[in-house]
C-alpha cells in the first residue's frame, strides 16, 4: 500500500515524535477556527451569520475571542506545515503543498491582526451597510482572507493529484471536490443574502479538509 509519506532509501521508517506532534497540529487548527467562530456566531447577541461574516465577529468587546481564533489557527497551521514538509519530502508535492500551508497559516495570522470594518448593524452602533470608505485595516484583513482561502483550494488541487497518483481515488475525489466547491462557494458574485453563509460553508470544508490532511499524514507515518 502506498502512503502519503515518503522515507527515503536508507532512512529509518520511524519519524521523530516532533514531527508527529507537528502533522497533529493540523487537526487543532482544523478544528479550532470553526468551534471558535460558530461557538460564537450562535451566543453573541446582534449577530446574524445570515448578515455577518464569520470574520466580523473580531469586533465588540469579545471581539479578542475570534482574533485568537485567526492567529491559533494561523499559527497551527504553520507548524503543520513544517511537520508536513519533514514528513513529505522528497516525494510529490513534498514541497510545494506545505509551502501552501503555511501561507494559509500567515495569512490567518494577518486576518487576526487586520480586523474588518463594523458593518450592517455590527457590532452595536456599526453602519446598516458598508461603511463608505473602507480601512486600511479592514483592506488588508479582505486580501489576508483571499490569501488563505486560495492557498488552501491550491493546497486542495495540489494533494488530490498526489493521492491520484498513489491509486487513492477516494482521497483524490475528496481532496479535488473540497477545493473546487470552496472555490465556487467563494468566487460567486457578491451577494447580501448569501455571501455570508457561503463564506462559513467554505470555511467548514476547508478546516475539514485540513483535519483529514493531518489524520492522513499521521497515519502514513506510522
Amino acid at each position: 500500500m502506498t502512503s502519503l509519506t515518503t522515507v527515503p532509501e536508507g532512512a529509518t521508517s520511524i519519524r521523530p515524535h516532533r514531527t508527529r506532534y507537528l502533522l497533529l497540529c493540523g487537526t487543532v487548527a482544523g478544528v479550532l477556527f470553526p468551534a471558535l467562530s460558530f461557538g460564537q456566531a450562535f451566543t453573541r447577541s446582534g449577530f446574524d451569520l445570515r448578515r455577518h461574516a464569520l470574520s466580523s465577529l473580531t469586533l465588540g468587546d469579545l471581539g479578542w475571542l475570534q482574533v485568537v481564533a485567526f492567529v491559533g489557527t494561523g499559527l497551527l497551521a504553520v507548524a503543520f506545515a513544517v511537520g508536513l514538509w519533514r514528513a513529505l519530502r522528497p516525494g510529490r508535492a513534498g514541497t510545494v503543498g506545505p509551502v501552501l500551508v503555511a501561507v494559509y497559516g500567515v495569512a490567518m495570522v494577518g486576518g487576526g491582526i487586520f480586523v474588518p470594518d463594523p458593518a450592517f448593524g455590527w457590532p452595536s452602533g456599526a453602519p446598516a451597510g458598508l461603511p463608505a470608505q473602507a480601512s486600511t485595516g479592514s483592506i488588508l484583513h479582505t486580501v489576508c482572507g483571499a490569501a488563505a482561502f486560495l492557498s488552501l483550494i491550491a493546497a486542495g488541487l495540489l494533494f488530490a493529484r498526489r493521492f491520484a497518483g498513489q491509486g487513492r481515488r477516494g482521497w483524490a475525489i475528496y481532496s479535488a471536490a473540497s477545493g473546487a466547491v470552496a472555490f465556487v462557494l467563494t468566487a460567486l458574485p457578491w451577494s447580501e443574502e448569501s455571501v455570508s453563509i457561503r463564506f462559513a460553508v467554505g470555511a467548514v470544508l476547508i478546516s475539514g479538509w485540513l483535519v483529514a490532511l493531518s489524520w492522513r499524514a499521521r497515519a502514513d507515518l506510522a
